[in-house]
Order: structure tokens, then sequence, then C-alpha cells
């Protein structure tokens, strides 16, 4: 009898088209769920029958709870090679074992570009105006040369933002607890005093840590007060290092010019969220690491992965 494979939240309806499924075809039937089941009775009941799940990063959390109503499983396979949403302890004890993929750091770094043009050359007003008959030029936007980036993290993404900033002609600046001065160094960059000079020096700070219980609320109330008025804050990690109340209030008060997100504390967002419609917003669905290539290192991977387990040598556990 063939075991059964759950691919969970597949959005887009890509994960097939994305690799070559056919290695595992006398083995394994392999379905795909593209809507996000929120409510926990209908996902057990979708997936009770498999042996194998594969989750898109931490789109659908893997917890105790969760795992101990899942008697059949036996494998889980995620995006990237840390998610932090899948409790390995539990799944270790239930005899689950966990498995990742290669990630690259080129799209979500490609990614925070895009939200900080956005943002500085105010593309969303000015897009929306041409395509509704608005007014032709209604904004001026901010030049990027001369004007400082700062950069909370400086790892594998935060490295490639740098690079492309001091291509621009801006003075870069970067932070994090454990930043050395020979790591800032290496990159070109200058390292910040400390977490408030880097907020209150920037024209633009970008988020780029690891979330964890120590960088929860990182980017609180008294780091975004430190922001200039004209300042703008991107972050395209993890919703949790900032304080969602604060960043609202600064930016309904005027606090803080703009945000560009990418990631958010509840993901599908809902549809009454404000940050939908904050004007001085410009948001997108989460999009850092959705791009072709990765998609192709997911899937592909992902098959990589069962087929290694199959074999009963397992490839790129986790825990």
């Amino acid at each position: 009898m063939k075991l059964r494979c759950a691919v969970l939240d597949d959005y887009q309806g890509v994960a097939l088209s994305s690799a070559d499924w056919s290695p595992l075809a006398d083995r394994v039937d392999v379905r795909v769920l593209r809507e996000h089941l929120t409510d926990r009775d209908a996902l057990v009941a979708a997936i009770e029958d498999c042996e194998i799940v594969v989750v898109m990063r931490e789109r659908t959390p893997m917890d105790a709870e969760l795992l101990k109503r899942l008697p059949r499983l036996r494998l889980i396979v995620t995006s990237g090679m840390r998610n932090a949403s899948i409790d390995l302890a539990a799944a270790a004890g239930l005899g689950i074992t966990v498995c990742g993929t290669a990630s690259s750091s080129e799209p979500p770094a490609e990614l925070t570009w895009a939200l900080i043009l956005g943002l500085a050359r105010q593309v969303r007003t000015e897009a929306q105006a041409l395509r509704e008959g608005g007014p032709w030029q209604s904004t001026v936007g901010m030049d990027l040369a001369g004007r400082t980036l700062g950069l909370v993290g400086l790892g594998k993404i935060g490295g490639r933002v740098a690079r492309i900033g001091l291509a621009f002609g801006m003075d870069v600046l970067a932070w994090s607890p454990n930043l050395t001065r020979e790591r800032a160094a290496e990159c070109g960059v200058t390292l910040a005093p400390g977490k408030r000079e880097l907020m209150e020096r920037s024209d633009i700070v970008s988020l780029h840590m690891v979330l964890s219980d120590r960088t929860q609320g990182l980017i609180g109330e008294a780091e975004l007060d430190a922001m200039r008025p004209s300042a703008y804050l991107v972050n395209t990690s993890r919703a949790g290092l900032v304080d969602g109340e604060a960043l609202l209030r600064a930016l309904r008060e005027g606090g803080i010019a703009g945000a560009g997100l990418d990631v958010f504390a509840t993901e599908p967002l809902a549809a009454d969220d404000p940050l939908r419609t904050l004007p001085n917003v410009l948001a997108l669905p989460h999009l850092g690491y959705v791009t072709e290539g990765n998609y192709a290192r997911y899937f592909g991977q992902a098959v990589e992965d069962i087929e290694a387990y199959l074999a009963g040598t397992p490839v790129r556990t986790l825990g």
C-alpha cells in the first residue's frame, strides 16, 4: 500500500509543477491543499490519514497538540532549515522525523529593496493615481544617495541588503546584540554604538533578525519614538520583532513616515486589519521567499528528503 503525503498551504498551486515528483509515484500518493485551514478539526480531518506532510515555512504550525492528533504521521518536511512553528521535541517524542531544505538569501534581500524603493519614491500613491486618473505627480521622492540605511541584523540577508545600499551611495549602519566590528567591516558598513543610536540616525531602518524569545518585541515604543518622523521602517523578517500596537500608533500619529511590511503576526492577514488600508503602509503578502528558484529548491529537496527517508537514511534532519 502506498504512503500518503499532503502538501499544505500551496497558495499558488505550484508545488507539483516546481519539482519532479515522479520518483515517488510508485510509493507515495501526493495531494495538495491550496487553502489555509485555520480550523484545527478541519486540518486534522484533511491530513489524519497521512504518513508524510510537507509544510511551507510557518504557514501551518505543527505544535504538540496537533502532532498528537496525527498518529499516522512519520515525516514532516519543511521549506528552509529553520521552522519555529514545528515543535521538534514533541515530534521526536512521537517518533516523527523532521527534515528541511535549502533556502536562498537572495529573494528576501531583493524584496527588501522593492519595499525600500517603493516607499522612497511613493510608488503605491503614484501608481494608484495614474490608474485612477488622479493627479499627475503628487509626491516628491526621497533621494537614497547620501541617506542613512540602518540594518538591525547583518547576517546573510542583511549583508546583501547592505551591499545594495552601498551601491546606491547610502551610509550604512548596522547593529544587533552580537554584531562585531569585524563583521561590520567585512560588509563595508559602520557598527552603530547601540540600537537606539541606529534608530535615531537612520532614514530607513530594515530588520533582518531571527525571531526568538530574546528578539521578540526588539523594536518597541521606545525604538519607534527614537526614529525620525521622516524615516521608514521595513520588515521582511518576522512580525514578532516589532511591537505591533506601537507600530500602529507610530504610523497613525506620524511618529514615522511609513512602513514596508512583508510579514504579519497572523497570516493570511485579516480582511479588516488596519495595515491593509493605512495610507503610509506598503504591504505585501509575505512574498520574501516566493520566487521560482526558491520554490524549485524547496519542493525539489522535499522530494529528495522523502526519498531518503523511505531509504532509511534521512537527510537534512532538524532537531
